[in-house]
């Protein structure tokens, strides 16, 4: 008797997971499906596609058979209910507003978001006419105080980036649940093998695959995806939803669709007019990516707690900030989340500030200086003149990427090398 897919272990279903030997070849490997279009049986079933009735692919920008397989496996390891993959992380957290917002509309962030997403919610999205209110949401009453009928959503990292913070995620979802509104957690830095926001109330997931889903640096993209258990009609706040679309004459999305009627919202509608397309050649490299996801994960977060302690104790760094470390201030919170470790990012402090967070830079040999996280290789970044540059220096202090911050994302080399190459750079700045 076979095991339902859904109840196989988390490895295995990182290799299986939504896919299977491709039928007219044998392949066993998923195909690159390097097309744009696709033919139709007859002008009838055309029609049935483009109309929603029937499920299929009809054209490059709205799905891909290779693409698919990454939506599926990766909605099965966030134990969801449906996905929609993109060409990048931002372009999915645009995605997961587009059927929320109208102009007015406003979003609840939390003010520990990654510089690029604090820039993007602050300024791109102004444009649309929606506008976001920045919390400190490590304390939860902030949430409450601010929250108002305005907000739409409210919208997190799990893990944040760069800082680390672990925010109570279980109160913030009861908070979202309360007011009847979304919680949308951006699951990039923890990924579905460290921490599975939907168990502890999510709505929403947004991931960029660019980091440790892909794991290799070689590609870029971004998913959106859905628990199917928010109620869209249980208040008149989104009629994207709720109310009839013209363009699929009258069509109604969370009725038609259910429990999946988001995603299908976001690929009919969202994804067909904003354009952000995942390639067929980036999904097949985070297919494969995958199937590794839980073996990197676990010496990630290894090493990464063999450095944070070799920086906690020497003499030119003036703190670490990573919840592996028993002192920190939001350990007890990743061992009610993230038993398994809480990654391989975090940051440091120089002692002698800005100058010196930028000559160690200089000085590593294996760490190499990139704007990326998530990679096999040990990566190294200033994220005051970088990544957090745009911002005002109060915003950078705010999000953790205060003048003498260094960020690392800690790769899979062996540990004993990454902390000589950090301890010759640090005797000579």
């Amino acid at each position: 008797m076979s095991i339902p897919e859904n109840k196989h272990k988390f490895e295995t279903r990182t290799i299986h997971a939504g896919s299977a030997p491709d039928p007219s070849t044998g392949a066993r490997n998923t195909p690159i499906y390097q097309t744009t279009a696709f033919t139709f049986d007859n002008t009838d079933h055309a029609a049935s596609l483009f109309n929603l009735q029937n499920f299929g692919f009809i054209y490059g920008r709205l799905g891909n058979p290779t693409v698919s397989v990454l939506e599926e496996r990766m909605a099965n390891l966030e134990n969801g209910r449906a996905a929609v993959a993109c060409s990048t992380g931002h372009a999915a957290q645009l995605l997961a507003l587009h059927p929320l917002m109208e102009p007015g509309d406003k979003v609840l962030a939390s003010r520990n978001l990654y510089g690029g997403s604090i820039t993007q919610f602050s300024h791109a999205f102004k444009k649309f006419g929606w506008d976001v209110d920045f919390v400190d949401a490590t304390n939860t009453n902030n949430i409450k105080k601010i929250l108002n009928n305005k907000h739409k959503c409210i919208f997190i990292e799990s893990l944040s980036n760069p800082s680390g913070v672990i925010l109570d995620i279980e109160k913030i979802a009861l908070i979202a649940n309360n007011a009847k509104i979304p919680l949308i957690v951006d699951n990039t830095m923890a990924s579905p093998y460290l921490f599975k926001p939907f168990e502890w109330g999510a709505d929403i997931i947004t991931h960029s695959l660019t980091k440790f889903v892909g794991g290799h640096g070689n590609s870029m993209g971004g998913i959106v995806i859905e628990s199917g258990k928010f109620n869209w009609f249980q208040s008149d706040k989104y009629p994207s939803m709720t109310k009839p679309t013209e363009s699929y004459h009258g069509l109604i999305f969370a009725e038609t669709f259910g429990d999946f009627g988001y995603s299908m919202k976001i690929r009919a509608d969202s994804l067909r007019d904003l354009g952000s397309t995942l390639s067929p050649t980036n999904a097949f490299y985070f297919i494969n990516g995958l199937e590794t996801l839980h073996l990197r994960m676990e010496r990630h977060c290894k090493n990464a707690l063999k450095v944070a302690k070799f920086l906690d104790a020497h003499e030119k760094v003036s703190w670490v900030s990573y919840a592996g470390l028993k002192k920190n201030k939001y350990h007890n919170l990743s061992k009610k989340y993230m038993n398994k470790g809480v990654g391989p990012v975090f940051t440091f402090g120089l002692k002698e500030g800005h100058e010196a967070g930028k000559k160690i830079i200089n000085k590593v040999k294996i760490f190499s200086h990139v704007a990326n996280v998530g990679d096999t290789r040990s990566l190294i970044l200033h994220p005051a003149s970088t990544t957090h540059n745009q911002l005002s220096t109060d915003q950078k202090i705010a999000a953790g990427a205060g003048p003498e911050v260094v960020r690392l994302s800690i790769g899979i080399e062996h540990h004993d090398d990454l902390i000589k190459d950090l301890k010759y750079a640090l005797t000579n700045i």
